[in-house]
C-alpha cells in the first residue's frame, strides 16, 4: 500500500525516526484541500509512542478540520536540524515522513490531557498553561494521526 524508500541506504532507523518525532516540536500537515488541492499546514505536535499516535491542537473549525471530516488521510513530514560532518561542506538533515488516519477528538478530559503533553514540549510556565486551558479548552479540538506508515531519512546535500 506505502511505497518502499527509494533510496533505502539513506533510510533512518526505527529510532532515529522516534527520537526525531519526540524531540521537534513542529512540522507540516497535509490533507487533501478544497477542490482537490493539498494543504499543508505547519504545525506543533506531540507523538506518543506507546499509542502509535501524533497529536495536533487547534481550533475547532476551518480549512484543516473540513478536510479530515471529508477524507481522514493525512500526511505529517519533520525536518531536523541541517548539521554538518566534520570535513564535509554540504549540510545533512534528517527528516521524517508520516502517513495515517486523521481522527477528531471532541473529548474535553482528552483535549485537556494531550494540550499538556504538548505544552512540556515548550518553555512555558504550569500557570501559563493552565490559564489557556481554562480560557481555551471550549473552543479547542485535538486531531490524532493513528499512523500506518513511518518513515525517515538523512540527505547529503551536496
Amino acid at each position: 500500500m506505502f511505497r518502499k524508500m527509494r533510496r533505502s541506504p539513506q533510510a533512518l532507523s526505527h529510532e532515529e525516526i522516534v527520537d526525531l518525532l519526540k524531540k521537534e516540536t513542529r512540522g507540516v500537515m497535509s490533507v487533501q484541500g478544497d477542490d482537490g488541492y493539498p494543504y499543508g499546514v505547519p504545525i506543533n505536535h506531540y507523538y506518543d509512542e506507546e499509542a502509535n499516535k501524533l497529536y495536533f491542537h487547534g481550533a475547532t473549525f476551518g480549512h484543516r478540520v473540513d478536510a479530515v471530516k471529508r477524507d481522514p488521510k493525512v500526511s505529517y513530514c519533520v525536518f531536523g536540524q541541517d548539521f554538518r560532518k566534520e570535513g564535509d561542506w554540504a549540510k545533512y538533515v534528517k527528516s521524517v515522513i508520516v502517513f495515517g488516519k486523521a481522527e477528531l477528538i471532541e473529548d474535553r478530559d482528552e483535549i485537556i490531557r494531550i494540550c499538556r503533553l504538548l505544552c512540556d514540549k515548550f518553555p512555558c510556565t504550569k500557570e501559563y498553561v493552565e490559564h489557556e486551558i481554562a480560557h481555551d479548552t471550549d473552543r479547542t479540538l485535538v486531531i490524532a494521526i493513528d499512523i500506518e506508515d513511518m518513515n525517515g531519512k538523512l540527505v547529503h546535500e551536496a
